[in-house]
């Protein structure tokens, strides 16, 4: 995985910054930034780092993240072709933890919020009616300013604290450990590594794009990841495969190979390990979602 950039946002002078985001794929930067944000995809799918999470994306995936978490919406392959329609859209909105006043939210009345911005510093995935709502919200306000756009802000962070359907994104006691001094190391690994998921990778191939022995490469990689080379490996190639269960019509043996994975043993339990559940039952619990 790439060394994260510091991001400087260059926000004006005002309580929070509500944006919408119309590119041809989303900022293929792993970066991160001293601001709360609340980020919803209206449009674009792809693979999605937060942390140490690995997951697919796709429209509607919506989070809460706390400040320095490092992050990246990668768009799929294909939004990257000269000649694709294809475009991403999505709202993020940037706020600070004094944006309404040095001691705002320790006011007894603000317990609420104050719980879910320390619950924000894991990063929370947003699901359900909750997602729904927060998507609308954030909607509104990119197009309202003045006392009522802060009024809708607060209202809906307020939904979220008293909300069921979040649940954490970062593991348990992680820790963002990157210094923005680390270059081009880890993002020269973490892209090689999106380019040929799909094939067989070798750790020595890997491990020489950082100069390291494997041995070497394998404890850097550990302690700034927080997961084995194999893993993240596994996470990037089961995202993927969960993309085409609920995109494609292809069968399970297919997608297997697809992803990347060499036995269809060895794809279904991955899998399992990843999600709680087989390829063919999250499969069949999408498209009952779908109705």
């Amino acid at each position: 995985m790439r060394i994260p950039l510091r991001k400087e946002l260059n926000l004006p002078t005002v309580s929070f910054t509500a944006i919408e985001l119309i590119e041809s794929h989303f900022d293929s930067n792993w970066h991160f930034h001293p601001h709360y944000q609340v980020f919803t995809v209206l449009e674009g799918s792809g693979t999605r780092f937060i942390g140490d999470d690995i997951r697919h994306f796709e429209a509607g995936d919506t989070v809460f993240l706390g400040p320095n978490i490092p992050h990246l919406w990668r768009s799929d392959r294909a939004y990257f072709e000269g000649n694709s329609d294809l475009k991403t859209h999505g709202i993020v909105v940037y706020f600070t933890e004094d944006f309404l006043g040095e001691h705002f939210f320790q006011k007894p009345e603000m317990h609420t919020l104050r719980q879910l911005l320390e619950k924000g510093r894991r990063g929370l995935d947003i699901i359900g009616n909750a997602r729904e709502y927060v998507k609308k919200s954030l909607q509104e306000l990119v197009v309202s300013d003045g006392f009522g756009s802060v009024l809708q802000m607060l209202t809906t962070l307020h939904h979220i604290s008293l909300s069921s359907e979040v649940s954490y994104i970062t593991s348990m006691g992680y820790v963002n450990t990157h210094k923005v001094s680390e270059t081009e190391r880890m993002q020269k690994v973490h892209e090689y590594v999106m380019k040929h998921f799909k094939e067989e990778l070798r750790l020595n191939e890997v491990a020489a794009l950082t100069n390291m022995t494997e041995a070497a490469f394998c404890r850097y990689f550990k302690s700034r990841t927080n997961k084995t080379f194999s893993d993240f490996v596994s996470e990037i190639r089961v995202g993927y495969a969960c993309k085409l269960l609920v995109e494609e019509r292809l069968s399970v043996t297919q997608i297997c190979y697809e992803s990347g994975f060499n036995t269809v043993s060895n794809f279904n339990r991955q899998f399992k390990n990843l999600t709680n559940k087989s390829p063919l039952q999250y499969q069949k619990e999408y498209r009952r979602a779908e109705g």
